[in-house]
């Protein structure tokens, strides 16, 4: 007999290859790329809003909300996608992204989608923005967390590590950065462009108490968020090791995808491998 936690691991699977489908449906139907960007980080996205992240659906702009942000903005369509599967947004409505007046561009927008706490795609904002929003939130004596989402190859702008300085002088505990670490920028290896160091080594010694997991295995990614904040007086960080295009094999690790829009055949293959459908415009429909 399975325990809850397997069963809600194996739930929280299947609605990350759902969500991978979609995610190669949108590009489809957009004609955009960003596949290996949006792929890799399906599985922590899933996470955070299957009963992590605290939202209201009938109330987005609640106070005590907790505020996630997706600094990593050019892998929108698997943010989009994964807010269709928690019932945040229609599902239908995804066949919009990258169309004209759509509330889901290709890079998101905050003033096109109520989820939205900033607009992102010029990366290396996300955690200053991020420690702006904590350091207000105690100042007004709300009890909500603050959540941002990076690339790995976002980490090589200054700014970022100018705000993760700020936030451990100002012991932000309710804040937290998790980096999807798929070792792939658009011109290179972020391990050789970053000098082959441990950014878990670079946020522990920004005063972070930050852990590495694997970013692809649910059980990990669920106890690691079980256990944020992970020191009193400090802010966390999740270094999560990821694969580009995960998921679909002819994708994972291909620097192409970055770029490339999906063929006819490219989405009839990713759905067979995953086993799923898209939330919307089923393939075998």
């Amino acid at each position: 007999m399975l325990d809850l936690m397997t069963t809600r691991v194996h739930e929280l699977e299947r609605t990350a290859r759902r969500v991978r489908a979609t995610c190669v449906r949108m590009a489809f139907d957009g004609r955009e790329g960003h596949l290996t960007s949006a792929l890799s980080c399906v599985d922590l996205l899933v996470a955070l809003y299957n009963g992590w992240l605290r939202v209201d659906p009938n109330d987005p702009l609640s106070p005590s909300r907790d505020r996630f942000l997706f600094s990593k903005g050019h892998a929108a369509s698997a943010l989009y996608a994964v807010l269709a599967a928690a019932g945040l947004v229609p599902p239908e409505t995804l066949a919009q992204y990258a169309k004209a007046d759509s509330p889901f561009p290709n890079h998101p927008c905050r003033k096109m989608l109520k989820w939205l706490e900033i607009s992102s795609g010029s990366l290396g904002h996300g955690l200053g923005i991020g420690t702006g929003m904590a350091y207000s939130l105690a100042l007004r004596g709300i009890d909500a967390r603050v959540v941002v989402m990076m690339s790995d190859g976002e980490c090589n702008e200054g700014s970022v590590w100018e705000s993760a300085a700020f936030a451990c002088a100002h012991r932000q505990d309710r804040l937290l950065a998790i980096v999807d670490n798929n070792n792939m920028q658009a011109v290179g290896r972020t391990d050789a462009l970053m000098g082959h160091t441990s950014f878990e080594e670079k946020f522990r010694a920004f005063g972070w108490h930050a852990i590495t997991i694997d970013g692809h295995d649910m059980r990990q990614i669920v106890e690691a968020l079980a256990r944020v904040p992970f020191s009193a007086g400090r802010p966390s960080a999740i270094i999560a090791k990821t694969v580009g295009g995960k998921g679909v094999t002819f994708m994972e690790d291909q620097t192409l995808w970055h770029y490339r829009a999906p063929s006819e055949a490219d989405l009839a293959g990713a759905c067979a491998e995953l086993g799923e459908e898209p939330l919307y415009g089923a393939i075998s429909s």
